[in-house]
């Protein structure tokens, strides 16, 4: 079982992480961020399994909501970064099938 300071603790590794995973994004390292975004949800799991059966003391709360602020201010920005690469790679992927699918009905040129 865990302790409120071992649940605030991943709660700060979190907002770590996703400040992390932010700055990659503005950077457009993408295999970076993978890697963050791997390792921030290694700690998800950990709260999501431990964190239901911790009582946070008011000062605690305070400390966890500010955590989540942060991640969701992190991760609404992240996504606004990664949504045109997104866009942009699965337009290249959607170019690369129609450009095979011609190959094959009318050949090569």
């Amino acid at each position: 079982m865990m302790t409120g300071q071992e649940v605030l603790s991943e709660y700060a590794t979190v907002a770590e992480l996703t400040g992390q995973m932010l700055a990659a994004a503005e950077a457009g390292d993408w295999d970076h961020l993978v890697v963050l975004e791997q390792r921030c949800t290694a700690h998800v799991d950990i709260l999501k399994r431990s964190e239901a059966a911790v009582e946070l003391n008011s000062s605690g709360r305070q400390a966890k909501i500010d955590c989540i602020r942060r991640i969701l201010a992190d991760d609404r920005r992240i996504r606004d970064l990664t949504m045109p690469w997104m866009a942009q790679l699965s337009a290249m992927i959607n170019n690369s099938g129609t450009q095979r699918r011609l190959a094959n009905a009318y050949g090569s040129v």
